[in-house]
């Protein structure tokens, strides 16, 4: 199965992000990630509808969106 891709649907969760085709919000992953849960068990316990290479495009989401952030620091 390829990849999901992340979307943005006002309809669901207020409009953050989620992995297309679910309900499950791109942070509910990260949240597993962060904790140092493996992909495999992430998928094998928590999210079986997901695969590990949409577990990978969420830090892929997350790296984005975090590279694309302007910082600005006062002088």
């Amino acid at each position: 199965m390829a990849a999901r891709r992340i979307v943005i649907d006002p309809s669901i969760h207020f409009g953050q992000p989620i992995l297309e085709g679910t309900r499950i919000p791109v942070w509910c992953v990260l949240e597993l990630v962060q904790a140092g849960i493996p992909f495999s068990k992430i998928v094998a316990e928590y999210y079986p509808d997901l695969t590990e290479e949409d577990i990978q495009a969420c830090v892929r989401y997350a790296t984005e969106l975090v590279k694309s952030e302007e910082i600005h620091i006062a002088s």
